[in-house]
């Protein structure tokens, strides 16, 4: 499988925006804006949709990491292009992107060193999981900028931090820290910033090895996206795929399990 932008562990750079990794099972998107602290431009909010379409369908990628280089996770949208972004609205490019991280099929992990602002932090949301370093910071600015942020990233914010944590942040536009970012649910792990790659890699490493038929299941049944139907045909996949046949034998034989379902 290849993408559009691609750095192999040989350390060749295809492209200076977003630039993918892989290791493994395990993707990761770099975000890369020099100069700008990792702002998106509207080509890599244009980009990061195609880049995870085929992350999606390749069949070796079971865990997707979103990151930032040199230190810094995203400060947001580049604002030297900000007429294109507001003249959609809520159809804008970066809600597209958005969107398109939150209903990607397999687990997403944030992994926030430095500034993660306005569309750093709308893009850190939409992932499922995020880590971070102790000099992470957070914050969404719109109301420091006139703006009016998108109903389905305010949401999905007010639905992850709570809506009283989610009206201070959107209210005052004030950088929190990585502490209080967990406090709110914002952050799920908070490290030391020399830690926070080898426990990104541990985290990723489990998350791989599990079962991706339970995993994938249960994002789709804790985003809410999974009817009646969709939940049938989950169970079905259960008793067709042998998946938890091997998860039994495997714990009877005190063995580590042999999953073998990857996504249609």
């Amino acid at each position: 499988m290849t993408y559009d932008v691609v750095r192999r562990r040989d350390g060749a750079v295809t492209d200076a925006d977003l630039v993918v990794e892989v290791a493994g099972a395990v993707a990761t998107v770099v975000i890369r804006n020099p100069g700008r602290r990792n702002a998106m431009t509207p080509a890599m909010w244009r980009r990061l949709p195609v880049l995870l379409d085929g992350l999606e369908v390749d069949p070796a990628i079971r865990v997707v990491v979103l990151t930032g280089a040199d230190g810094t996770f995203c400060a947001g949208a580049d604002l030297g292009d900000l007429d294109e972004l507001l003249a959609a609205g809520d159809g804008s490019i970066a809600v597209a992107a958005e969107e398109r991280l939150a209903t990607f099929a397999k687990p997403t992990v944030a992994a926030i060193q430095g500034a993660c602002v306005g569309g750093g932090c709308q893009l850190a949301v939409a992932c499922d999981l995020r880590i971070a370093a102790a000099d992470a910071r957070f914050g969404v600015p719109p109301a420091r900028l006139g703006l009016v942020y998108p109903a389905p990233t305010t949401l999905r914010l007010s639905r992850l931090v709570g809506p009283s944590a989610a009206k201070h942040l959107l209210f005052t536009g004030e950088l929190i820290d990585a502490e209080r970012a967990m406090r709110i649910g914002l952050a799920d792990e908070v490290l030391p910033g020399d830690e926070l790659a080898a426990r990104v890699a541990t985290l990723t490493g489990t998350i791989a090895e599990r079962s991706q038929l339970s995993v994938a299941a249960a994002k789709e049944i804790v985003d809410g996206r999974a009817d009646e139907a969709r939940m049938t045909w989950w169970h079905g996949q259960v008793r067709a795929s042998g998946e938890a046949r091997e998860g039994v034998a495997a714990f009877h034989e005190r063995r580590a399990p042999r999953f073998g379902w990857t996504h249609p």
